[in-house]
């Protein structure tokens, strides 16, 4: 069967799907168009400055439709793309099961709060519009919001497979998104320079917005995920590497993914730490349009950490309410930090979109009271969880390298790269 008919069928399903989940889903909760991310809410010109719509539009555009546009046939695109897509939600299954028996073993929080804050959880939004949104923007100036990644997306890959159908890479079209590729992939890069300034921002706004909250109904919290986090990247991502690439993956992983982790982790931001994540993944070994491919994606798809964080932060809450975290849980609970974390991570104006989603499923006659909880742990986590979203982007495209490109991809590359170096000298 033709790669675009298996590609049309299953974003047919996914529509389908999506429309009679979104439904009822619309019914308990909704979107908040003004949410400000902190950027835009505390922009003071030095430390929190909002990066120019432009900037993002270019570097995912021509990250994915380059990597698209560049690929040997339309089938390997698609076989690259569905590939990745299965391994996000994989992995991310894996991430919210593994955060599920944690919070089973260590509560997160052992007596239930008196008093609660509230907030307003914005206003709701019809079925049809929430369709709409999902797959696209109102013009083409709105994909340039950072609120627009998935209409981005959907724009991306159709204006690859377009330039692929008619020439390729080999196109006057082709050579220019190769080449606008290699530019945002600089331009990014030298922003990422003040990554260490980013990091120490971030955590001075932590600890004045929420003082000694921080030590106090959050440090049981933090105390447990900071070093799953950590521990994460030193158990599962070595077993993906070691499954990806076979012998020896394990420790080329290690050297190479030093570098994702440092720039996501300073930055806070997936989009950012793809230059850093397509340099490492090219230098290990992986061929250019899967890594093209992979990593524009899963800036944007691929979020393991902000599965950790979505069971974290139900669990927090039904600590706080008196409720128990009982087994028959474990399901729901997985399917809402896999949907909230992979499938509507980009959904655009869906400010606090995931805290939506576990208010209207998990607390609908307690939102008011659970959505500013959800929020503060959401913002307290965001680091180490960004680290694991953009530093795991790398160690996947392991992964769909092994299953397009075969087992000993990384022998290949390696036996390929040692002939070049000999012809040289």
């Amino acid at each position: 069967m033709n790669t675009l008919v298996i590609v049309l069928i299953a974003a047919v399903v996914l529509v389908a799907a999506y429309a009679l989940y979104g439904r009822w889903l619309a019914k308990t909760w909704g979107i908040d168009p003004k949410a400000q991310t902190p950027a835009v809410k505390y922009n003071d010109g030095k430390d929190f400055v909002p990066t120019n719509g432009w900037t993002v539009f270019s570097h995912q555009f021509s990250s994915i439709a380059g990597a698209i546009a560049g690929m040997r046939s339309v089938r390997r695109a698609g076989r690259i793309m569905g590939v990745t897509v299965l391994t996000f939600v994989v992995t991310g299954i894996l991430a919210a099961v593994l955060m599920f028996l944690l919070m089973k073993t260590f509560p997160p929080v052992l007596t239930p709060w008196q008093s609660l804050p509230t907030e307003a959880v914005g206003d709701y939004a019809a079925p049809d519009q929430l369709l709409v949104n999902f797959f696209t923007a109102e013009d083409f100036v709105g994909l340039l919001s950072r609120r627009a990644m998935l209409p981005l997306i959907v724009f991306s890959i159709l204006f690859g497979f377009s330039v692929q159908m008619t020439g390729g890479k080999d196109s006057s079209i082709g050579k220019w998104l190769a080449g606008l590729s290699d530019v945002m992939m600089k331009f990014v890069q030298i922003i990422t320079y003040y990554a260490p300034i980013a990091f120490f921002a971030i955590f001075a706004d932590l600890v004045a917005t929420y003082g000694s909250e921080v030590a106090k109904g959050y440090g049981r919290a933090l105390l447990v995920y900071y070093p799953l986090c950590f521990i994460y990247i030193f158990t599962a991502f070595p077993l993906f590497a070691w499954f990806g690439g076979g012998k020896g993956a394990v420790g080329i992983m290690f050297k190479h993914i030093a570098r994702p982790a440092v720039v996501s982790l300073g930055t806070c931001s997936s989009v950012a730490t793809i230059p850093t994540n397509m340099e490492e993944a090219v230098e290990t070994g992986v061929s250019k349009d899967i890594a093209g491919m992979v990593l524009p994606l899963g800036a944007t798809m691929h979020m393991d950490g902000s599965c950790f964080s979505c069971v974290l932060k139900i669990a927090f809450v039904w600590g706080v309410f008196g409720q128990e975290l009982t087994w028959g849980k474990l399901l729901p609970i997985v399917a809402v930090a896999v949907l909230s974390s992979v499938g509507m991570s980009g959904v655009p104006g869906g400010g606090y979109i995931g805290e939506y989603i576990i208010c209207s499923i998990f607390f609908p006659t307690q939102m008011e009271l659970a959505f500013p909880i959800l929020v503060a742990i959401g913002n307290l986590v965001d680091p180490p969880a960004t680290m694991i979203n953009s530093a795991g982007d790398y160690v996947v495209s392991f992964l769909v390298s092994r299953f397009v490109d075969g087992k000993d991809w990384l022998q290949k590359a390696f036996a390929k790269k040692k002939e070049n170096a000999a012809i040289e000298q």
